[in-house]
């Protein structure tokens, strides 16, 4: 019988916990959710399609399941703290995409805003300079136009180039 009063005070003592954290939760938010900010579009993003001069590994990603295609240099070049890497979205797309430069552990070192189906962003700025051979992640994420509902994310492992 002292077995299962014991484990009767735990499970109470465990509920009341659950109750306090739920409480403190709703109080810490005043029970509403959390609002989401949608990201800008980018102001220095170009109609049109690049001429990316040769070297820079520019080609367009797409494979069967994904909902949209997009274009990026293979080659990202840096110089001091902007990058290059002519991100485009392509003109047949029915999303808006936005592009993150991570590092190899995540922290975001860069990004574009929005860009619309038929526009490209030529650089982003970095929060530092890089050396080459730096290892980053393309992160391409998709959203769609009015309700910013996820389209898919893509993320490509590449380096900082010469």
């Amino acid at each position: 019988m002292k077995t299962s009063n014991k484990s009767f005070k735990i499970l109470i003592a465990l509920a009341v916990l659950s109750v306090a954290a739920m409480v403190s939760s709703l109080c810490l938010t005043g029970g509403r959710e959390v609002e989401f900010t949608p990201p800008p579009f980018d102001a220095d993003a170009v109609a049109g399609t690049p001429s990316v001069p040769d070297g820079f590994g520019y080609g367009e990603f797409w494979q069967e399941g994904m909902t949209y295609r997009f274009s990026v240099c293979g080659n990202v070049t840096a110089d001091g703290t902007e990058a290059t890497l002519y991100f485009t979205n392509s003109e047949g797309n029915e999303v808006w995409l936005k592009l993150r430069v991570l590092d190899k552990g995540g922290k975001i070192l860069g990004e574009t805003g929005l860009i619309k189906p038929g526009e490209y962003v030529e650089k982003v700025t970095l929060s530092g300079t890089f050396e080459a051979g730096t290892e980053i992640v393309l992160k391409v994420m998709g959203y769609e136009p009015e309700t910013y509902y996820s389209a898919g994310s893509v993320s490509l492992r590449t380096k900082i180039g010469e």
